[in-house]
């Protein structure tokens, strides 16, 4: 299936980290864009080149308030909720009440959605590389419970609407990622180039842990790919490109040529490893990331280094 041609595309969270480089990507393709956020966690100021676009409407709006579009939306994109542990309450909101209310639009307007859960869903996984028929290792009540459990609802949500109303969902499970982000407290890898441009510390919490890094780019073209595909995943979005957060935290301090790394104890319910398998990606999609680690890290201390410089 290719997405049909008449009528938007919604991307919830629109404006946010991963919501900007989608919608550019989509208006790109000469698609008609809408982009739903309630502005905390969105890339401000909200980038020239969307709001100057007209084929692309900003609608200030928490996912988690009822709404409807005017127009007809051939695809939906369900990022709103992608803000980590740290904000838990507000997860569980956008997983579950925005996550119906967006299934509610797409069964209204008989339109594909792709909706993001995460790879945190695997919790402290037992199995290494994860692959999307294991169930994983969650603590229900844990220090991450909250996230990982919200988007294991997520994805229960989306497989009743599948099976009960029919309507035409995919799921996809990103893997860290990462990219040029001006919301350096929200992610490890912006929060590491940030202190290591300014030569301060950077604090690293036990180091032996391991991750998969995707750079946003890769992880839009698989989320476009899965837009333009009928399959209902889940299908796991990353890199199997792996490393330490040890290793990490000296590259980045490596390639911007300043800062220190100071380690201090492990937080509590963290998982020691993640690293996706994406056998699944390859074959149903054709997709594999493009972007090693290395290229990755330097272009994103580029751009964050070049956003500095456009502020002072």
């Amino acid at each position: 299936m290719v997405l049909r041609k008449e009528g938007c595309v919604l991307v919830t969270g629109g404006v946010g980290f991963i919501g900007t480089h989608l919608c550019r990507a989509l208006l790109a393709q000469g698609r008609r864009v809408i982009a739903l956020d309630d502005m905390s966690a969105a890339q401000l100021p909200v980038s020239a080149d969307l709001l100057d676009n007209p084929l692309f409407t900003l609608m200030e709006h928490d996912v988690i308030e009822p709404f409807s579009i005017a127009e007809p939306v051939a695809g939906i994109v369900h990022l709103a909720g992608q803000i980590g542990p740290n904000n838990p309450l507000e997860g569980l909101r956008a997983s579950s009440i925005g996550t119906f209310n967006c299934l509610e639009l797409a069964l209204a307007h008989e339109a594909r959605i792709v909706l993001a859960s995460s790879g945190d869903i695997y919790g402290n996984a037992t199995v290494h590389p994860q692959a999307e028929d294991y169930w994983g290792n969650v603590n229900p009540i844990g220090p991450r419970s909250a996230y990982e459990e919200a988007r294991r609802f997520l994805e229960a949500a989306t497989t009743a609407y599948r099976n009960v109303h029919g309507v035409n969902t995919g799921i996809v499970r990103p893997f860290n990622i990462y990219g040029p982000d001006v919301q350096t407290n929200r992610r490890a890898v912006p929060a590491f180039i940030s202190k290591a441009l300014a030569g301060e510390e950077l604090t690293l919490h036990g180091g032996d842990q391991t991750r998969s890094l995707c750079f946003v780019t890769d992880f839009v073209e698989g989320v476009l790919l899965m837009l333009d595909s009928d399959d209902p995943g889940p299908v796991n979005l990353g890199s199997s490109e792996e490393i330490s957060m040890r290793a990490l935290a000296e590259l980045v301090v490596s390639i911007a040529g300043s800062g220190t790394i100071k380690v201090v104890p492990a937080v509590a319910g963290d998982s020691a490893g993640r690293c996706p398998d994406i056998t699944k990606a390859a074959e149903v999609l054709g997709w594999r990331p493009k972007t090693s680690v290395r290229a990755g890290i330097t272009a994103s201390i580029e751009a964050m280094r070049a956003m500095e410089v456009a502020v002072q």
